[in-house]
């Protein structure tokens, strides 16, 4: 069983920065690919950044340069550092995990999935 629980959401300003924590439960959780994704109400879930097994990262266009994906193995954690940020970024975000050595960029591929945190930015 396999369980994930995002926290670190919120409220904040344009220019702003959070971070979002993602506390994994599983056997081996350094095998499993992870990923970050984020939806709107009536739109589909999109990948903002994914982290492999063996730590190589993709992050989607609209946050590259802005935002930053890591894992800590150990704490068996996931999070994601959003600075600069833009009231584009308005979004549930999801924390996602697929026991997989390659990081796929669609929501349909993965397994396993947090509830959400909700982070609004306004300006």
């Amino acid at each position: 069983q396999v369980q994930l629980v995002e926290s670190g959401g919120g409220s904040e300003h344009a220019g702003g920065s959070l971070r979002l924590s993602c506390a994994v439960s599983a056997y081996d959780y350094s095998g499993y690919c992870m990923a970050w994704f984020r939806q709107a109400p009536g739109k589909e879930r999109e990948g903002v950044a994914t982290i492999r097994r063996d730590s190589r990262i993709y992050y989607a266009d609209s946050v590259k340069g802005r935002f930053t994906i890591s894992r800590d193995n150990a704490k068996e954690t996931l999070y994601l550092q959003m600075d600069s940020l833009k009231t584009e970024d308005t979004d549930m975000y999801y924390c996602a995990a697929l026991w997989s050595s390659a990081c796929p960029q669609t929501a349909s591929a993965y397994k396993y999935w947090g509830q959400g945190t909700q982070v609004t930015v306004s300006s």
